[in-house]
């Protein structure tokens, strides 16, 4: 999931009072709260990591913090598997039609939301046609869905317009879990056709949560903490924790010692320099395993700034002059791999790809031929912040001084968070994100990358659709197994040819806890699944 929300969220002034008192509790954690991790029986677990969130509105988010706080607050229809395969959650049975353009789930009856109220075919309706209609970052995993349906309380029925294969690997995005639909309607949400603009739930959402997960929102202090508890009326296997805390804790560095500290239980984003301290201190657990998240650069020819983007061999000539190499030694000591396109390494469609490669003279030479022999300047704005063990401010200064070689002066831009957010959606000739997916399928990254009628960087990059991508996205999604495995495969090739999204690292993920933490892990769509980490018995 990248990040960028379509609005900005704020806090009503009760929000803010509470979230002040949970700053002051937590002050006092590891001394006297059966929350911290100094005592002696933990039933509470402390998460640090550089908090992306804007809003807590599930159909308003994209971010990595939003699928931990989505995930636990929110159910699914379906959940994806830590090998890719899909199991029920909130549907017991799921079926589609020969050609993909109907599905129809079966809702268990035993579960409810959080405050005792069943959870009904209904709220699964109420919840997806407010998803599409909102129109925000999330919305594209309602793409081309004409209708959702509910026969009865235990039966929904979506129906696609076109054939889409991808679309019961889509259900088990945190993003498309199910709201209470009652609660959340009285207090200004809607799912009308109009909901853009008439929805007016968002603040409330920051405040309240209404889903059936283990946990509900507890408090939210922005730039803070986000605090979760247990939601006493689950209708399931009992939560592993009281309680959940997120603490806003930005530098990598600064997690390392806190989780020395005790302060914290996880961290999150630590930095691979510090991978020889973690595992030679015997009160901390790490692992460092394989994922599919990755940074790139993201280019914006359509934008004010990206005039000399609009010419491809611009583009290509930025792709040649990074040294991959360098950049992956500098931000995760090698711990990370090149990636061809948007679609991620071990995606459907990657296999074989060509990777990027560093290419100065090439570079040279597209430079040249478009009319920039002497040298071109251009601006990358950027958060400031470490994602996946990659500080961006390290993996950019790696990057400008591999482009001044060619004769590019990247003049960097470094900004807060928020203040980058609010940036983007103005247009950014050059900036750095990150995504980590939010489900199994390969579709997401055409759909969200790809010049594409809906996709976020389409509209980003100020690029019309390329008929050929859309021609092909629509082909895959008819098609299952080796045929659209193959389609996949051209898409991705397109991708690489529009040289928009330049993927630069694909970083391990290097794990690390407290060595009384067991089961901590890295989950293609929740990010930290709450429900396989625990504490070890002692």
């Amino acid at each position: 999931m990248s990040p960028i929300h379509s609005r900005r969220a704020r806090k009503s002034r009760a929000g803010a009072a509470r979230a002040a008192a949970a700053v002051v509790v937590a002050l006092g954690l590891t001394a006297c709260s059966s929350t911290g991790p100094a005592t002696q029986e933990r039933t509470g677990i402390i998460l640090g990591r550089a908090m992306d969130v804007t809003t807590l509105d599930i159909s308003r988010s994209l971010c990595d913090t939003c699928q931990i706080y989505n995930a636990a607050v929110y159910e699914t229809l379906l959940r994806a598997s830590p090998d890719g395969g899909l199991e029920p959650l909130l549907a017991e049975s799921w079926t589609a039609n020969a050609d993909n353009t109907q599905f129809t789930f079966t809702l268990r009856p035993d579960a409810v939301f959080s405050d005792g109220s069943p959870v009904e075919a209904k709220d699964v309706e109420w919840s997806w046609e407010r998803l599409k209609n909102l129109a925000g970052s999330p919305s594209y995993f309602m793409s081309g869905i004409s209708d959702v349906q509910a026969p009865d309380a235990r039966t929904v029925v979506v129906t696609s317009e076109l054939p889409n294969s991808a679309f019961f690997n889509i259900t088990s995005s945190g993003y498309t879990g199910i709201i209470n639909s009652d609660v959340a309607a009285a207090n200004g949400a809607t799912a009308d056709a109009d909901a853009a603009s008439t929805d007016r739930a968002e603040q409330w959402f920051l405040d309240n949560s209404a889903g059936s997960g283990q946990y509900v929102l507890d408090s939210y202090a922005e730039g803070s903490q986000l605090v979760l508890r247990r939601n006493d009326a689950y209708w399931g296997e009992t939560p592993n924790f009281s309680d959940v805390t997120i603490k806003e804790v930005t530098d990598s560095s600064a997690q390392l010692q806190q989780l020395q500290q005790g302060d914290i239980d996880v961290a999150m984003q630590p930095s691979f320099d510090a991978l020889a301290q973690i595992e030679n201190d015997p009160t901390l657990a790490t692992e460092v395993v394989p994922s599919s998240n990755f940074v790139y650069l993201a280019l914006s020819p359509g934008k004010p700034g990206g005039e000399a983007l609009q010419d491809l061999r611009v583009r290509e000539a930025i792709r040649k002059a990074i040294d991959y190499t360098s950049v992956i030694d500098a931000t995760v000591a090698g711990n990370g791999e090149r990636q061809a396109t948007a679609i991620p390494n071990g995606f459907e469609g990657t296999e074989g790809l060509p990777l990027p490669e560093y290419d100065p003279e090439g570079a040279k030479a597209l430079l040249a031929e478009a009319g920039y022999g002497d040298g071109l300047a251009l601006q990358a704005v950027y958060p400031n912040f470490t994602i996946y063990g990659v500080s961006f401010t390290t993996m950019l200064q790696s990057i400008q001084q591999s482009l001044q070689g060619v004769g590019i002066q990247l003049d960097l831009q470094p900004l807060e968070y928020q203040a980058w957010a609010d940036r983007l959606a103005d247009g950014i000739p050059v900036t750095a994100v990150y995504f980590a997916p939010d489900h199994p399928d390969a579709i997401q990254y055409v759909q969200y990358f790809g010049l594409v009628e809906g996709s976020t960087w389409a509209e980003r990059a100020g690029l019309p659709v390329n008929p050929e991508e859309q021609r092909l996205a629509a082909a895959a999604l008819a098609e299952t197994g080796e045929q659209r495995t193959a389609i996949y495969r051209r898409l991705a090739e397109q991708m690489y040819g529009d040289a928009v999204i330049l993927p630069v690292v694909n970083p391990k993920y290097l794990l690390a806890s407290s060595a009384d933490v067991t089961g901590n892990n890295i989950d293609i769509t929740r990010n930290l699944d709450l429900t396989r980490i625990r504490f070890v018995a002692g």
